[in-house]
């Protein structure tokens, strides 16, 4: 166990040379009983011998004492705190036409916007959240910023459009990274303050390829976490017509595995917001020692009542 006043751990000798002082009083005792002659004398003007209810409330008062001592000491905790650095997390979605496939219900659009935003508010208020769309063209809906209302909002009013440039989508991403980490000083040598959430459903159509944008992340030191959303037996109507609409997985893996982020499969709801809670547990933290005073002062109110206790039994019994 560490302090933050280990100074005040000295008091600790007192509670020895109370210990000294008891001993001493009980030789000091057992001699003066000695040198009387006259024992029914001795019984009428001096106490009783100590008995064992004495003894052990005189060690629960040491014992109280010495515990009030180390909490006066100020005990510490490690706790797991966010990095004080801020962090980024850039949402990057894709809004292309096969997101409205209902092969995850209610379709895929709507269970990535419903959990895109139970996502948001697990983070720590102070980390900054960017949105980022990608269909023909890639688009910064929302910069990095922790007002998680405007990011909510933009969340709800996204709409589908043709094509899908996930590599575009990527470049926009790490632009966004890049400006955000400009307006803050990252820790000289630690890990960047930033993180990519892809979620996608295709293959990339148009743009530049997503293989490319993925060592660029590798480079600039940000992992892509993707998530590839839906099933092989996805479809939609385009133009009258039922098209069938395969979730890309591979695409997405490649991705992962380049930036060094992990690749999540999403079939369901409840598989893409696991996915989340995943990320989030892959976000910056660090460990921070903290006063831990608090978590022991209910064992020293225990002690203090044995111990009151215990001396009112000896006060009711002493002669």
């Amino acid at each position: 166990m560490t302090f933050l006043e280990p100074v005040r751990l000295w008091l600790l000798l007192v509670v020895p040379l109370l210990v000294l002082g008891y001993l001493l009083l009980l030789l000091r005792k057992r001699r003066y009983a000695v040198r009387f002659t006259n024992l029914s004398l001795l019984k009428t003007v001096a106490p009783r011998r100590l008995n064992w209810r004495q003894h052990l409330a005189v060690a629960l008062a040491l014992l109280t004492l010495a515990f009030a001592i180390v909490l006066f000491a100020k005990p510490s905790g490690l706790v797991k705190v966010p990095r004080r650095t801020a962090v980024t997390v850039v949402l990057t979605i894709d809004i292309s036409l096969s997101m409205a496939a209902t092969d995850v219900p209610p379709n895929r659009i709507s269970a990535a916007k419903r959990t895109a935003k139970e996502f948001l508010t697990k983070l720590p208020a102070d980390y900054k959240v960017a949105l980022v769309t990608f269909a023909r063209h890639a688009d910064v809906v929302v910069p990095p910023t922790v007002d998680r209302t405007r990011v909510d909002q933009a969340i709800t009013a996204l709409q589908l459009k043709e094509y899908t440039a996930t590599g575009e989508g990527i470049f926009t991403a790490l632009d966004v990274v890049k400006q955000s980490l400009a307006e803050s000083r990252p820790p000289p040598g630690g890990k960047v303050p930033a993180l990519i959430v892809l979620i996608s459903d295709g293959k990339r159509t148009v743009g530049r390829s997503q293989i490319l944008a993925a060592h660029a992340a590798r480079r600039q030191g940000v992992p892509i976490d993707t998530v590839a959303l839906g099933t092989p037996y996805g479809t939609i109507v385009t133009q009258g017509e039922q098209v069938l609409v395969p979730v890309e997985v591979q695409q997405l893996r490649q991705i992962a595995a380049i930036s060094g982020g992990k690749a999540y499969v999403a079939t369901s709801p409840g598989d893409l917001l696991n996915a989340y809670k995943d990320v989030d547990g892959r976000l910056v933290y660090e460990t921070e020692r903290t006063d831990a005073t608090s978590h022991y002062v209910g064992y020293l109110v225990v002690l203090a009542l044995l111990s009151t206790a215990a001396g009112l039994v000896v006060a009711t019994r002493w002669p």
